[in-house]
């Protein structure tokens, strides 16, 4: 038989199949215990292997990102990403040049800056360049490179070498991962990240758009340290992720309603 721990413990585990992110709040009115009963939990569970604790809460252990299409991606929490960008086209003033890194939520973001003809645009997503070229008075840059079908995009040396001649405003960088425990933003490939931070070292300020989803899993390769980011705006779906981050980076962090 099952002591009332174990027993515990094991519900946590079949919660955490259900949904990507449990936090402390939401397992202590659960289970009607203490903090410290809760802590104690999580940390045999992931001494066990069986999830990975977070500020806050716990994330399940196979919250693994992987590179999934745009075509898959762009359905997902669609309301969301629509939200993040709103945020975002209010952060770009007339006369900026913004760099737009490939991925769907950059692609909301392009959307919004259609018509602004005030802008200089430059992306290495194919469906960005698509989007913003639909009005033929905006001044548009793209990216040339190796080509990725997975998420449209053009990367590597080539793509990289082409980045670095400019000087931009705005860097709208999209991430497969934010891990608030290390500190950290991620993608899921190394030659991601190299493209990444190509982006980064030519922009003054560097916008990281992700939606709650991206706060619940971890990836592979490392862009930067969230501290050297200007701001990353998410949804309300992050919250309790975010509330229980040190002072330092609950700072960085833009909510959209």
């Amino acid at each position: 038989m099952l002591t009332q721990a174990e027993d515990r413990q094991a519900k946590i585990v079949e919660l955490l199949r259900e949904r990507n992110f449990l936090d402390l709040r939401t397992l202590i009115e659960r289970f009607d215990v203490s903090v410290a009963t809760i802590r104690r939990d999580l940390g045999d569970l992931e001494g066990a292997g069986l999830l990975r604790r977070t500020h806050g809460g716990a994330v399940s252990i196979n919250q693994v990102a992987q590179d999934k299409t745009n075509e898959a991606r762009s359905v997902w929490n669609q309301p969301e990403k629509a939200a993040i960008a709103s945020v975002v086209s209010g952060m770009i003033v007339d006369g900026d040049t913004v760099l737009l890194d490939a991925g769907t939520t950059a692609l909301e973001v392009a959307k919004k800056l259609v018509g602004r003809r005030s802008l200089t645009l430059i992306s290495n997503g194919l469906d960005i360049i698509a989007e913003l070229t639909r009005d033929e008075g905006q001044s548009v840059y793209a990216v040339g490179g190796e080509y990725t079908a997975t998420n449209h995009s053009f990367r590597g040396p080539l793509a990289e070498q082409f980045i670095r001649q400019f000087n931009v405003d705005k860097l709208i960088l999209n991430a497969a991962s934010i891990d608030v425990d290390r500190g950290l933003v991620c993608t899921v490939e190394p030659v991601n990240a190299s493209i990444a931070r190509a982006m980064m070292e030519v922009s003054r300020r560097v916008i990281v758009v992700a939606d709650n989803s991206k706060f619940t899993k971890s990836s592979m390769s490392v862009v930067a340290k969230i501290e050297d980011v200007g701001t990353i705006v998410t949804d309300r779906g992050a919250m309790s992720i975010i509330d229980a981050a040190p002072e330092r980076l609950r700072k960085k962090f833009v909510i959209a309603d």
